[in-house]
This record gives structure tokens, sequence and C-alpha cells, in this order.
């Protein structure tokens, strides 16, 4: 399971010109899924999500969770991370997870995630999206779980 985090300063998601998720300071997580990912790698970056340090301290240092910042996430699913784009000119996806897997492992992430942050806002599974953010800093980790 890969999560690309972004330290933001606001983000939102509509689909089809309806707002379907939004959030002032906090983290974007785009999220892919892998075959074979299972609720270890869920759990696992859910804790990434939740106690990776990108938020600066007193001293500029990043040294504080979003968790410690009391901000807000958006888990957005993106299967496009798990692409391999080692060959040619066009992506392979068949590392990428079945959509039914895909959706389950994205549900188990959302479940895992909200069990340890109050402020968790979602993506549509499965749906054309548009995203906007503003990215602070810009801070942007990829994660692998």
């Amino acid at each position: 399971m890969i999560g690309l985090i972004q330290r933001v300063s606001r983000a939102a998601v509509t689909v089809a010109g309806t707002p379907v998720a939004s959030i002032d300071s906090g983290v974007l997580v785009l999220v892919g899924v892998e075959k074979g990912d299972t609720p270890v790698q869920a759990l696992r970056l859910a804790e990434k999500i939740c106690g990776y340090r990108v938020f600066p301290d007193t001293s500029g240092r990043m040294n504080r969770s979003v968790l410690s910042t009391g901000g807000s996430i958006l888990l957005v699913p993106q299967f496009t991370l798990v692409a391999n784009t080692d060959k040619g000119m066009r992506a392979s996806f068949t590392s990428a997870a079945a959509p039914e897997q895909g959706e389950a492992m994205f549900s188990e992430l959302i479940r895992q995630t909200r069990a340890l942050h109050d402020d968790v806002q979602i993506g549509a599974f499965g749906a054309h999206m548009e995203l906007s953010l503003v990215n602070d800093g810009p801070v942007t980790f990829w994660l692998k779980a």
C-alpha cells in the first residue's frame, strides 16, 4: 500500500461538480493499493499518516504530526500510484489490486485511520475526481507500508 502524503493548507475533492470532501490545514494522502495488500498494510499506513512528522515545531523543524497539530486528513484513492513506468511510454498497472480488493483495502485504511484520528475526510473510490489543494511548503513524502 502506497500513500503520497502532502502537507496542505487546504484541499478539496469534487465529483461531477459536487463537493465530496474538504479540509483546511492538514494532510492530503493519495492512496494506491497493490495486489496482496492486507489489513496489516492498511494499519501500518494509517499509523504513518497519523504519526509522520511533516509540520514544523517552534524551531521550524518538521517535528510535529497531524495528530499533534490537530490537523485534518483527506484520503483519496489513486490507483495510478502503483503504476510501473520502467518501460515504454505507457504505464502498466499489473501490480495494482483489482477494483474489489482495492476498494476493500481503501475502506480498511479509512477505518484504521479513523480509529487513530477524529477528523478524516475521504474521496470517492472509483469516481473521476477533481482535486484542488494548496501544498504547504511544498512538503510531499512517498510512504510505503
